[in-house]
């Protein structure tokens, strides 16, 4: 990155894929924790679980983070980019 307007470019980008996993995090979590969970007037008395638990949990609480933190991992791996937090000068020819 050898300007500052390419550096906030960048940090842009970064920035808004980073609000994006968040907010996808959040509908995962969202659609999960209700869209899975028994209706209030169709309760049973146990409901069916996996691996102990409720589908609603294991997806909402277990699974979800399991699979974004792999996501934010091959986002720092593959859409981040190192770059020197040092202002350079631009080169002017004044001949």
């Amino acid at each position: 990155m050898k300007t500052l307007h390419a550096r906030y470019q960048q940090a842009h980008k970064e920035a808004k894929w980073a609000v994006g996993l968040a907010l996808a995090y959040f509908v995962w979590w969202y659609v999960s924790a209700y869209g899975l969970a028994p209706a209030p007037d169709n309760i049973q008395a146990m409901p069916t679980l996996y691996f102990g638990f409720p589908l609603w949990f294991l997806m909402a609480c277990i699974v979800g983070p399991i699979v974004f933190t792999l996501l934010c991992a091959a986002m720092v791996k593959w859409i981040y980019q190192d770059m020197s937090l040092e202002i350079q000068r631009e080169q002017e020819d004044h001949e």
